[in-house]
């Protein structure tokens, strides 16, 4: 059934959240919306939510597998707020992950495995969130496609990532396992990205606990959710492969007519496949074979 708010969820169907692992999808406007839920769907989610205006239309056979939360991504500020409220809703343990319309999640071998096996396995060598690389994605033709949106001819950067020791912000001393990430479009087209958008990480997989926060950086209160890995030995990655910075570098005024492709010498177009990304050292399997 649909919720007119998160409130409304909350009060009315909280015991979703105490079983996860649980997708929130965040829709900021209805492109490869239906996608976007499907994607998330076939990868053995117990529950998506769908937070969503009244106005985008989902097929009913989508809308019947999900729980759709009527709900405006107006300021990044109230989808972290969305995120904490239902973080202190859920039960402790409760495993979530957040995206935006036209992001799909792929971890290591996703075609045969479940997000329960991952998480599962995450659990077990004692980690309670997973670092994700934003990996952008683009249309090859921006003529043909003028919202920088295309499945059926998606490129990504194959080079051009790097990353830098994450410091503390007032006396600039090195934090234990954390890492700045940079690359893909906002590190081409920096000239038109925020510096606080530049960064390609974000903690899309994490584990509810007590006074648990999401913070606007997309990063947690609690240091340890934004470790790359554990002190003994690599952990497993994933990626969120996003359409979304090309939206918006499309959108902007002050963008959309200073580019007019995407394309350069280390485009490659997108498999769709894990194996791609884990080649590319876009996500990394860890102890998991």
């Amino acid at each position: 059934m649909p919720y007119n708010s998160v409130d409304a969820f909350v009060a009315g169907d909280r015991d979703v959240l105490t079983r996860g692992p649980v997708a929130l999808i965040f829709a900021e406007d209805d492109t490869e919306l239906v996608s976007t839920l499907s994607h998330h769907l076939d990868q053995g989610f117990r529950s998506v939510l769908a937070l969503m205006p009244d106005a985008f239309a989902v097929p009913s056979e989508i809308e019947a597998r999900v729980h759709r939360i009527n709900f405006e991504c107006s300021s990044p500020g109230m989808v972290f707020d969305a995120i904490n409220q239902l973080i202190a809703a859920a039960a402790p343990g409760t495993w979530f992950y957040y995206c935006y319309n036209a992001e799909y999640l792929f971890y290591p071998f996703c075609e045969s495995r479940s997000v329960g096996e991952l998480l599962a396995f995450h659990t077990e060598e004692r980690r309670d969130a997973m670092l994700t690389y934003v990996v952008d994605l683009y249309a090859d033709d921006l003529n043909a496609h003028p919202d920088a949106v295309s499945r059926d001819e998606a490129y990504l950067d194959q080079h051009g990532y790097y990353a830098l020791t994450r410091q503390t912000p007032n006396a600039g001393k090195p934090l234990d396992r954390q890492m700045d990430f940079f690359g893909g479009l906002r590190w081409r087209f920096e000239e038109h990205v925020d510096w606080g958008s530049r960064k390609i990480d974000r903690v899309s997989l994490f584990r509810a606990q007590k006074d648990l926060r999401l913070l606007q950086d997309h990063t947690f209160n609690i240091a340890e959710y934004n470790t790359v890995s554990c002190p003994w030995h690599h952990n497993l990655t994933a990626s969120v492969c996003s359409f979304r910075a090309a939206k918006a570098l499309k959108r902007n005024p002050g963008s959309a007519f200073a580019i007019n492709s995407f394309q350069w010498r280390n485009s490659t177009r997108f498999q769709w496949q894990s194996r791609q990304l884990m080649d590319l050292g876009l996500m990394e399997p860890g102890q998991w074979f």
